[in-house]
């Protein structure tokens, strides 16, 4: 039976592409039973019932690399992060937040800084505070026609999810890198500087040069709930080399005294 992968889910309804092309299949009753819905980014086994009209079945999910749950989607392999440098202006707690999450969930991470021609100076302050993570970092503009030939490769051969707040320009900036009109961009309002949610559902968009992307609805809140606290410093790269050099065990990074971890940033700023 041919193999494939979800590029999307629509009212029951799965899109599988194959080699043979892309086919319209439903779940078998199997999985309802299991509670295993099929997401995009699935590798599935099918059986088809019309190749001319390109029906058929899923019959089996391969096993899952990763799963998230928002957006709902499988088997990713990059997280594209991306901020503005102004309209709206970053929200660095939502950065921090999804940086460690792709810490604990081991994907490769690429912070994106939109709209660099409004504020370069400010660019560059955003690009000094991540500059120490690790992460690859990437400053694009649309005005300036900057930034994309260098994105586009860095999204070639792997399943890239795009997130960030509303309004950053997320769904743009797949409109250039896929090089035509995919998803409807939202204006934003001049009294909260806040995108219109404008994607509704995953769905993966395949690149020409190889890969996929899957755009996400934007979002001000994000939760992360299953790391405890004790937990938190293993996700931040530049903590690396201090941690367990601090005066006390069990050090914060917060308050405490003789805190390794805040000594280099108190004296370098």
């Amino acid at each position: 039976m041919p193999s494939g992968i979800i590029i999307k889910g629509i009212g029951g309804f799965y899109y599988v592409k194959s080699e043979n092309g892309v086919y319209e299949c439903k779940a078998r009753g199997a999985f309802r039973k299991d509670s295993k819905i099929p997401l995009p980014g699935d590798e599935v086994i099918l059986s088809v019932v019309d190749e001319e009209k390109k029906k058929g079945y899923i019959e089996e999910i391969c096993p899952r690399k990763i799963q998230l749950v928002r957006p709902a989607v499988a088997n990713i392999n990059q997280i594209a992060l991306v901020v503005s440098v102004k309209s709206p202006l970053p929200d660095f707690t939502l950065l921090d937040k999804l940086l460690v999450t792709v810490m604990q969930k081991k994907i490769n991470a690429i912070i994106c800084i939109n709209k660099i021609d409004l504020d370069e100076e400010y660019k560059d302050f955003v690009v000094d505070c991540y500059k120490d993570t690790g992460f690859e970092i990437v400053a694009i503009s649309s005005v300036l026609d900057v930034g994309f030939e260098q994105l586009a490769k860095m999204l070639e051969g792997k399943i890239t999810v795009f997130a960030g707040q509303s309004g950053v320009g997320k769904s743009t900036i797949l409109n250039r890198i896929l090089d035509s009109y995919v998803m409807k961009t939202g204006d934003i309002s001049d009294k909260i500087e806040r995108g219109k949610h404008t994607t509704r559902h995953a769905e993966l968009l395949e690149l020409k040069s190889g890969g996929f992307v899957v755009d996400t609805p934007g979002f001000s809140s994000f939760e992360l709930s299953d790391i405890e606290p004790e937990h938190l410093q293993n996700y931040y790269p530049e903590f690396k080399e201090y941690i367990g050099n601090c005066k006390f065990v069990g050090c914060s990074h917060i308050t405490e005294p003789g805190c390794q971890v805040k000594r280099p940033w108190r004296t370098e700023r």
